[in-house]
Order: C-alpha cells, then structure tokens, then sequence
C-alpha cells in the first residue's frame, strides 16, 4: 500500500509525507500563539485548518531532503528557535513538533496523507477540555490503513 503513495511524488516534487495531526494537541499546544492571533489557521483542524502532523507514519524522500538547500536552512538550531519564539511553542514530541513547525511556514514541503494512513484512536482531549471541538479533530472517513493506538487505546479487531 505505502509503496503506491510513494510512486504518486517525484523526488523533484516533494520531500516529505505526514499525515496531519487530527488529535486537538495543536489546538492546545499553540494556545498562546492562537490567543495572540485570533485569526490564525494554526491549530485548527483540517481541512481549513493547520492542526500539525503527527509522525507515526510519514513517507520521507530522503534524497530529495538531502539535496534540499532550504531543508538544509530548516535544520539549523538557530532557525528552529527563531521559528519557536514566533509560534511560542514548546513541544515535546521531537520529530513530530519540528515537522508541525516547519510545515507552518513551508507547507509545500508536505503532502498530507489522508487520516486512514494513521488512524488515531485517543479519546483523551475529548474529556480534558475540549470536547466541544473534540470530533472536528476526532473524525476520520474511509477504510483505515493503519491504526495508531495512541494514549493507550486499544487496536479494533478488523
């Protein structure tokens, strides 16, 4: 299955795959950028939205990434806290927070993934503040790939 996504991009054409963070993490994590600009599409969920990625399933073209001069720029620490400071952003998932960030400013770098590729299951947000907006994040169509049992939930039995 991954295979036939990977063929739908040339490596001149994009370098990275991420799904996008359908969980209300963003929302939260971006609380002080969202409240500073009300208008933003940081945190929001899809499809208007921006809510972030999540990494548990990314395609990454790495030679494409290599020869990149700008992802090269996007690596250097000076620019990741340049980009931190702007969004006050104080992650804590590594890998996952720095592609939110960069995707933020450069979402042409991404292609998203449609949310059955990595299918999250926590229902934690839901009952921590934010169950008025919980399914806009929560809700996901279509015959799931992969499931990402997240927050400890358990895997359905297909």
């Amino acid at each position: 299955m991954a295979g036939s996504v990977a063929r739908r991009t040339s490596a001149s054409q994009l370098a990275l795959k991420l799904i996008f963070a359908k969980v209300v993490i963003s929302k939260h994590t971006f609380w002080q950028f969202r409240h500073e600009n009300p208008k933003t599409r940081v945190g929001d969920p899809p499809p208007e939205g921006l809510p972030g990625f999540n990494s548990g399933v990314m395609l990454l073209n790495l030679e494409a990434m290599r020869q990149s001069p700008l992802y090269s720029h996007l690596l250097e620490p000076a620019w990741v806290q340049q980009l931190a400071d702007k969004y006050r952003f104080r992650g804590h998932l590594g890998d996952q927070d720095f592609f939110t960030m960069i995707g933020m400013e450069h979402p042409e770098l991404f292609h998203v993934l449609d949310c059955t590729w990595n299918r999250q299951l926590c229902t934690w947000w839901r009952d921590h503040g934010y169950n008025d907006v919980f399914q806009a994040y929560f809700h996901c169509e279509g015959h799931v790939k992969i499931y990402h049992g997240n927050c400890n939930t358990p895997i359905p039995e297909d």
